[in-house]
Order: structure tokens, then sequence, then C-alpha cells
């Protein structure tokens, strides 16, 4: 009988590609298994997307994670659906262990691995938490400690004719940008302490253009302020596409610029997966664990405050770690990876 496989990452589309690497591995050591993303609803697209997992089992949220409101009644059904599938091992991939081991022990599995902080009692097979291992680096040691073979750090994002069609339709609406080179400008975050300034997107879109490059402003519908934000800042015109792509055409409008500025979020993320040059601005996170492993063409720029890492949703002073991020340094970057990318296509 085929072995019965859980991965519990209930977290979000930049979390879930970070951890690519070692569902990968997983997957392709073990090709017979039956592999459950224990996950947000959303993704039920990075399911269909990669192949790696055969189902997704939504988790209900729990007191403490941030990422969905907790149900104590949804969550007790979703425990009897997890036991009712008699899992052969539940791989604890959602950070230090500190609360999400309690979920994975109670799935019921014959084995469980993953993460623990230092100090917590559980199985021996759950490793050691380093909060100074990037995030890939995590998981890809906890594949390898199972005895599996890693099948290398890079990212990917695979992107349908379909989703490509629908980027070049939407790009085609918006002549005369459509017949030009183009930089993706994405301002968004989730969280507001991860946004660099609207201005100072806006003045690094502006001079950016001044080059010749078409803008593309890119978000979520909920981003759809931050874009305008940044549109009405600006002098010179821009496509704002926010919340007007699936996430695939999001992907495919990344895949063919020729640079993207963002804040650290799962665009980076994407940009990285798609090889497109990037200018990530690293605001409150820990850019140690976040920052790509294949640094080019990726560079991030960051402050260093005595806050960081920020577990804030919106600063409570002056966003010193955003402040302290240049336009004009944004901008040389940015200027340096597109005369980088000119010469390698030369």
């Amino acid at each position: 009988m085929a072995p019965r496989i859980a991965v519990f990452r209930a977290l979000q589309i930049g979390d879930l590609l970070v951890a690519v690497p070692a569902l990968r591995a997983l997957r392709h050591a073990r090709p017979d298994a039956h592999i459950t993303l224990i996950g947000l609803p959303w993704a039920q697209d990075f399911v269909r997307r990669f192949g790696y997992c055969d189902e997704l089992l939504v988790f209900p949220g729990l007191p403490g994670l941030p990422e969905q409101r907790a149900n104590d009644d949804a969550l007790q059904a979703f425990y009897a659906e997890a036991r009712a599938r008699r899992f052969d091992l539940a791989l604890q991939m959602h950070g230090s262990g500190e609360l999400t081991n309690a979920v994975v022990l109670r799935l019921g599995a014959r084995e469980t691995a993953g993460f623990r902080p230092t100090a917590h009692d559980v199985p021996a097979h759950f490793l050691e938490w380093d909060a100074r291992e990037p995030e890939t680096d995590h998981y890809l040691r906890l594949v390898r400690a199972l005895g599996i073979e890693t099948c290398g750090a890079h990212l990917e994002f695979p992107i349908s004719v379909a989703e490509s069609r629908q980027a070049a339709a939407l790009l085609a609406r918006h002549l005369p940008f459509a017949q030009e080179p183009y930089v993706c400008i994405h301002p968004g975050a989730r969280l507001p302490s991860r946004r660099w300034p609207a201005e100072r997107f806006a003045a690094v879109a502006d001079a950016l253009a001044a080059l010749g490059y078409g803008i593309v402003l890119t978000g979520t519908q909920e981003e759809a302020e931050v874009t305008a934000a940044v549109r009405d800042a600006m002098r010179r015109p821009a496509i704002d596409l926010a919340g007007r792509t699936s996430l695939g055409a999001f992907a495919a409008l990344l895949r063919d610029a020729r640079l993207v500025v963002c804040n650290d979020t799962s665009t980076s993320h994407i940009a990285r997966a798609l090889r497109t040059p990037a200018v990530v601005i690293s605001c409150g996170a820990d850019v140690r664990r976040w920052q790509p492993l294949d640094h080019p063409p990726h560079r991030v720029l960051w402050q260093n405050t005595p806050c960081r890492p920020c577990m804030h949703a919106v600063c409570p002073t002056l966003h010193e770690c955003a402040q302290g991020v240049r336009a004009e340094a944004v901008l040389d970057t940015a200027r340096r990876l597109l005369d980088l990318r000119q010469r390698d296509a030369a």
C-alpha cells in the first residue's frame, strides 16, 4: 500500500514557495506516496500548479497563528478527518514548532518529524530550530534527516499557456506600454509594517519610466489602495493592474518584465523562481532567513535597526527600517541590474 504523508504548512504563497525544494525532493524520493498538504484554502492552486502534493486538507486555524481566525469546532472536525486518513508520516514544516508541533502530534500519524525550540520536549526526530538558517535550508535539512536526497535549492513556478495569454491580453489593452520593455512595481505587502513608502516607489517608477521602460503596477485587490497611492504620486503614466490578474497571469507579468521592484513579500520569491531580476526592499523582516539563496539577479536592500525582526503589523515608531532605504539607492541598484541584463542579452 502506498505510504500516506501529511505536510503541515498553513501559510501564504511566498512561504510555500520557499518550501518547494523540500517538497520536490520528497516527491522524487517517494513517487508512490499519497502526499497531503495541510494548508490554507488558497493552497488548492498550489497543489494543482506544482503537482508535488496530491490533495489539500484545509487547516481551520489555531489560536496564536495569525494567518486564519481560529474556530474550535472546525478544528476538532479537522483533527477527526486527519486521523481518519491514517497518515504514515506527518511533517511539521511550519516554523519552529512552538505552536504547530501540537497540531502535528494530534494528526494521529504513525511517525512524526519536524522542528522544535531548544527547550521543547518532543520526539527525538524533531530537529532543533536554528533561527539563523535560511528558510529554504530549514526544510531541506529536514528531508535530508529523513534520508531523502535533495534536488537542489532552486525555486520554480509553473505557468500555463492560458495564463501567459491572459497576461499578454492585459498588456495589449494598455498600449503603448505593450510595445515597450516594462518594469513591474509591486508596492504592496500583507502587513503595513513591511511596506516601503508609496512616494518612494513612485520616485523610482518615474525615473525608470524616464529611461524608456513602461511601468506596470501590480498587486492584489486588497492592495489596490497601495498601487493607487503610487500611481497618484507619479508624474508619468503607469498601468495599474492591481486585482486584475489571476496568480498565474501575475507570475507571467513578472516573468516577462525586465525588472521587478518590490517589498520583501511573495512577489520577490515568485520573481526569484522565474529568474527575473528584482530589487527587494526588506522592511522589518529577518533578512538572513528570507533573502534568496541564489542572490544574482536579486538584490535585497535593508536598513539594520535594533527592532528587527519585527512582529508588528503596523510600526509603532517612525518605521525606521523603511525610512532608512533611500529611493536613490533603489534606483541605482535597479539601473545596475537592468544594465547587467542588457549586457547578458547582447
